[in-house]
């Protein structure tokens, strides 16, 4: 964390308190350029709001990704608005805790996205962002489990699963029913798949597997 500042020896005394690694440099272009990377950019503000505002838009010209923070009294609160290019505003007189969730929330929103699969196989089209699963173009209503359950099956193709194993990775580890669980789920997920219910395949005294067409199965990543 890099706190831009005009006094180094120790603005934002709450920082220190937290387990986060500080660093403090002098509040001025100059400082910029050899500055070390950090994941957030504190402009202490306290001061001089005209300085402040000039080093964000220093920091967006230069293309920092890292989100920037405004440190401020409750009078400097007035003077901020949108063009500061800001993530956050913060009271010099945060305490740790608050510092701590501002900061946490800011990293949230700027990380990027998690990608989502789509997994698109032997006429089945499972969506992992929408929870939503069609057969031939035919939506599937299905139950959380029923969608996990096929989903899981359709990542591994042509792998045999035990109803333990299906168990341990649809269920849980701390799921206590009995494995009767799993064949009275692909029972149902056999019957909503209607003509195409040949997609879960039985062996005999084993388990189940899916049953992709050779060749058919793709993994799309998508935001």
């Amino acid at each position: 964390m890099l706190v831009l500042t005009p006094d180094t020896s120790g603005s934002l005394t709450a920082l220190d308190l937290l387990a986060h690694t500080v660093r403090r440099v002098a509040a001025s272009p100059a400082e910029l350029v050899n500055a070390p990377p950090s994941d957030i950019v504190i402009v202490d503000g306290q001061r001089d709001l005209a300085q402040a505002k000039a080093l964000c838009a220093i920091l967006r010209s230069t293309g920092n990704a890292a989100p920037v923070f405004v440190a401020l009294t409750e009078g400097g609160l007035a003077a901020v608005s949108h063009e500061w290019g800001i993530a956050d505003v913060v009271l010099t007189t945060a305490g740790p805790a608050e510092l701590d969730a501002r900061i946490r929330l800011a990293l949230g929103r700027a990380a990027p996205e998690e990608e989502t699969t789509v997994i698109s196989t032997s006429g089945l089209v499972i969506d992992e962002a929408s929870y939503a699963a069609r057969v031939q173009g035919r939506p599937l209503d299905l139950t959380f489990k029923e969608f996990e359950l096929l989903r899981f099956l359709a990542a591994n193709p042509t792998r045999v699963f035990t109803r333990e194993q299906l168990l341990s990775e649809v269920w849980g580890y701390d799921y206590y029913g009995g494995s009767r669980t799993v064949d009275v789920h692909v029972r149902r997920l056999r019957a909503k798949l209607g003509d195409m219910e040949q997609l879960i395949g039985t062996v005999r005294n084993v388990g189940y597997r899916f049953n992709a067409s050779d060749g058919e199965m793709t993994d799309a990543a998508t935001k």
